[in-house]
């Protein structure tokens, strides 16, 4: 809170996680939820209905981005985005904002996640030659593949880039090539999300799992992130560099 005031915040998503980021910012004192908005009513945005915001929590799609950001060129605000499928131009337009307020990105606000992602890079070093395989499950809702996660924990156990990634295999494949990781996207039901680093090596595997129950879970990391990331000088902050 600046000077004791509560935050004035901005919710961008009118999905069920808008829904939970909302009730969970009016719930809490350090806030004060100003206004809601989604892609299906982004006329209000371009017209400069919405209140001016301190903080903005976004859980939209990428087709939102260049609105919002017209929105934090004339009102500059704290940004965390937890908005996946974006492209090398959004991110770079992320970038941009950055140079004027802080903005915060992360494709999954689990603490457990960030927690496996950092277990992943370790295990990677420590398991060099050990063939990796990521699988990822989702909702049957969902509309990426491979998730927004799934691509942090390949570039946590990758992170030069130096291995080709297949998603899934089919037909006659021949041998496993050493430098290879295996991208495996499941869909069905309500999962929230199962996230697995499998490394196997000859003759043991080790495989690392988060599963998450409730959406909850990813709400509460963003509201806990959007608290400490206000404030903070403009600039790209992680999830892992504030919470962990």
């Amino acid at each position: 809170m600046a000077n004791g005031a509560p935050i004035k915040v901005l919710v961008c998503g009118n999905g069920r996680m808008g829904a939970l980021v909302r009730a969970s910012v009016e719930a809490d004192e350090a806030f004060d939820f100003v206004g809601q908005v989604g892609i299906e009513d982004v006329s209000a945005l371009d017209a400069g209905e919405v209140p001016a915001a301190e903080l903005v929590i976004d859980f939209t799609n990428r087709a939102m981005l260049p609105h919002l950001a017209a929105y934090l060129e004339s009102n500059p605000a704290a940004l965390v985005s937890g908005t996946t499928g974006l492209d090398a131009d959004d991110f770079a337009l992320l970038d941009r904002l950055a140079e004027r307020m802080p903005v915060m990105w992360s494709a999954n606000y689990s603490l457990g996640v960030a927690v496996l992602r950092r277990l992943a890079a370790e295990a990677a070093k420590a398991l060099e030659g050990f063939d990796i395989e990521i699988v990822e499950t989702h909702h049957n809702q969902k509309v990426d593949a491979p998730s927004g996660t799934a691509k942090l924990l390949l570039s946590a156990v990758d992170p030069e880039g130096a291995c080709d990634v297949v998603s899934g295999r089919d037909g006659f494949v021949g041998a496993r090539p050493q430098r290879e990781i295996g991208m495996h996207a499941l869909r069905g039901g309500t999962v929230a999300g199962t996230h697995e680093v499998h490394f196997f090596g000859t003759d043991e595997e080790v495989c690392l799992t988060h599963r998450a129950t409730s959406r909850q879970i990813f709400v509460n990391g963003a509201v806990a992130a959007a608290k400490r990331l206000a404030g903070q000088e403009p600039g790209r902050y992680t999830f892992e560099e504030l919470m962990l």
